[in-house]
């Protein structure tokens, strides 16, 4: 099956605001969503010097029905538990949003860039502005696994807008998310540590659910994940190194539709800024049946850096798509450009 789709260009949507001390290093990597008035908002992570992130919440403006720019709103969160901030890095850093019908939330995960590099984390909201922190994600010991997924930094973290089949054939709550094997960042000589059945080391996107009943009882269960699968790895040149998910899937006609951020080039520190590497965005469709299974996806990127914004900022050659959004009938996806801007596309369909 190919993948029916295509983005096409907008433009820039949002820029650091000259003076503004909270985006001195760039705005980027928005998550979305509606507040309850149904306006349709941003949340960019906002980034000062040090690069020291924070939440933002910023409502998308319209000319002629197309989102072209946003009026600020704030910051709606900042790095002010002690887990989210180390002696050199600090950070609340590029959220996703999903709103989840069913728990009546909008749930946003998180990196927080703690003392142990990046973690991952979860907070809910019933209006955009005021969240709540359900604290970092604990994965459950899977012994199968032979490791434990706490260990390792982990990123790209995106929730199902609605249940899903678990592995077990009950309804689930589902989080895609990318750890990333390589310790020797935190422990020098340590190297790559892979669990059991995986031989490429190169990071990919794994699936871990949460029974429906106990999100529904209490959503703090949301951050204790369970059942972790792999979903899929790197295939093609244009994702030589890593991949991760990109904003939360959409349901389309052939599945879960994923937009997912492919990175080649080279890379000898995954943790600095200044890299030889470029980001491009791809899809994926991923069975409704089984969201841990992977139908179909895109062997050439959907979108490649290729304008000044996208090819020169904070970090060079930077396509890195992290919201979607509906509006007037048509498919809206926001994407970080170069680590300083952000940018929108439509997604249209091919076929």
């Amino acid at each position: 099956m190919n993948i029916p789709y295509t983005l096409r260009r907008l433009g820039v949507m949002m820029s650091p605001l000259p003076g503004e001390a909270n985006e001195s290093e760039g705005v980027l990597n928005p998550a979305s969503g509606r507040t309850p008035d149904g306006k349709l908002h941003l949340l960019p992570r906002l980034v000062a010097d040090g690069n020291v992130s924070r939440v933002g919440l910023a409502e998308v403006t319209f000319a002629d029905g197309v989102p072209s720019g946003v009026e600020r709103r704030g910051v709606v969160l900042a790095p002010d538990e002690g887990w989210e901030r180390g002696k050199n890095n600090a950070g609340v850093e590029d959220p996703r949003t999903t709103w989840i019908p069913s728990l009546g939330k909008h749930v946003m995960s998180y990196v927080a860039y703690g003392p142990l590099g990046p973690k991952p984390a979860l907070a809910v909201s019933g209006n955009l502005t005021d969240w709540t922190r359900l604290g970092p994600i604990q994965f459950e010991y899977q012994p199968d696994l032979d490791t434990d997924l706490n260990l390792f930094p982990n990123k790209d973290v995106v929730h199902f807008p609605e249940p899903v089949p678990g592995p077990d054939g009950e309804p689930a709550y589902a989080m895609l998310h990318r750890p990333m094997w390589d310790l020797a960042w935190f422990r020098p000589g340590e190297g790559v540590h892979l669990p059991a059945g995986v031989t490429d080391e190169r990071p990919g996107i794994w699936i871990s659910y949460v029974p429906v009943a106990e999100a529904e009882q209490d959503v703090r269960a949301l951050v204790r994940p369970r059942q972790h699968r792999l979903v899929a790895l790197s295939e093609h040149p244009w994702e030589a190194l890593k991949i991760g998910a990109g904003p939360a899937p959409i349901r389309v006609d052939e599945g879960w539709l994923l937009i997912h951020h492919g990175v080649s080039g080279s890379m000898a520190d995954p943790f600095e800024q200044n890299q030889r590497v470029s980001y491009a965005a791809g899809a994926m469709i991923l069975d409704p049946a089984d969201p841990s299974k992977v139908i179909a996806r895109s062997d050439e990127p959907l979108m490649a850096p290729e304008t000044e914004e996208e090819r020169s900022g904070t970090v060079p050659n930077v396509v890195f798509p992290t919201a979607i959004e509906e509006i007037d009938g048509k498919l809206y996806v926001f994407y970080g450009m170069a680590d300083a801007h952000i940018g929108a596309a439509l997604l249209e369909r091919t076929t």
